[in-house]
């Protein structure tokens, strides 16, 4: 008789040359160095406790997703400082740096954290938001001189769909390309890697490196599956919004749906990651799919360093992270 599966809500995600985990107790971030040694930091997640209005549906997920890029960027910055530090042995300070320093001193870590994670927002929401917005208009344009076709472009299931569309292609197709830099795919093995230790855990076995090579890279609760369901999810949400003319208000009207895109998207991700229902499989499909172009096989020496954060993060009652 097999053994009953532990769905875990330990998670993490790549960073570089490293493995980021987080637990309900610990977060810890492991990078194999330069020099091959595998370097750790481990925090306490501490007993601050939400208001109740955060642990509600759909609001947790916005929630949890702004945790999430908080913490995501401070192991990424973290795991950093390792890669670099053969480039920067020997170097000067700039007076830029010193001058920086000397006017935040620490805390110049966690400004340097909030205004990337402004930038990839920004960049985010330009690339995924405004540009499809801004083509789907350009098309109804051109549609509307052409008198066989405009009927259809200035329909408003032609703007969600188009949109809907345009949308999917820039986000697969950037996935394609970022995933050919040599640098992106060291990080997308360790991100395997990571997908690796957790279902080697989930199945309850030893995280040994044998038994994680035998799992698939690929996993129902991946953060590239939870983007995919923020742009399905924002297709159907977005065809509800009023048809406007102005390219600006379409935008500003779909930002303030973010929210609740990333809710619903939080919502339908626990749910698949739970189900093991024949309908939410299927529902996991697309997702398990897209993490071919963001997970590539680890070798050994990755494999070891997810086992490294893996196993701080570990509650000694594994009730506690049960999904």
């Amino acid at each position: 008789m097999s053994k009953e599966q532990h769905i875990t809500s330990i998670g993490g995600q790549a960073v570089m040359e490293g493995v980021m985990m987080r637990g309900p107790y610990k977060t810890a971030v492991a990078v194999r160095k330069p020099d091959g040694e595998i370097e750790r930091k481990i925090e306490e997640n501490g007993t601050k406790t939400r208001n109740a209005v955060f642990k509600l549906p759909i609001i947790r997920g916005c929630v949890n997703f702004i945790d999430s890029l908080v913490i995501g960027m401070k192991a990424l910055m973290y795991s950093a400082e390792f890669v670099d530090i053969e480039e920067e042995e020997g170097e000067q300070k700039s007076k830029f740096d010193k001058w920086l320093d000397d006017k935040f001193g620490d805390k110049i870590k966690d400004i340097v954290i909030y205004v990337s994670i402004a930038i990839s927002l920004v960049f985010s929401i330009a690339l995924f938001m405004i540009l499809p917005t801004f083509l789907t208009k350009g098309a109804e344009r051109l549609g509307s001189l052409i008198p066989a076709v405009s009927a259809v472009t200035e329909s408003h299931l032609f703007t969600s769909i188009f949109e809907g569309i345009i949308r999917m292609a820039i986000f697969i197709g950037y996935l394609a390309l970022v995933s050919q830099m040599k640098d992106i795919k060291r990080v997308f093995e360790y991100h395997g890697a990571e997908h690796k230790t957790i279902a080697c855990y989930e199945a309850g076995e030893e995280l040994t490196v044998e038994n994680i090579k035998k799992y698939k890279r690929f996993h129902p609760r991946c953060g590239t599956s939870f983007l995919l369901f923020v742009m399905i999810v924002s297709i159907l949400l977005f065809a509800l919004l009023p048809k406007v003319d102005m390219v600006i208000l379409r935008v500003l009207m779909r930002l303030a749906l973010l929210p609740a895109v990333a809710g619903i998207s939080y919502e339908i991700i626990k749910l698949v990651g739970r189900s093991k229902s024949k309908c939410v499989t299927w529902l996991s499909k697309p997702g398990l799919w897209l993490q071919k172009l963001t997970t590539r096989e680890p070798d050994d020496s990755q494999i070891e360093v997810a086992i490294a954060s893996m196993e701080p993060c570990i509650p000694e009652n594994k009730e506690d992270d049960r999904w």
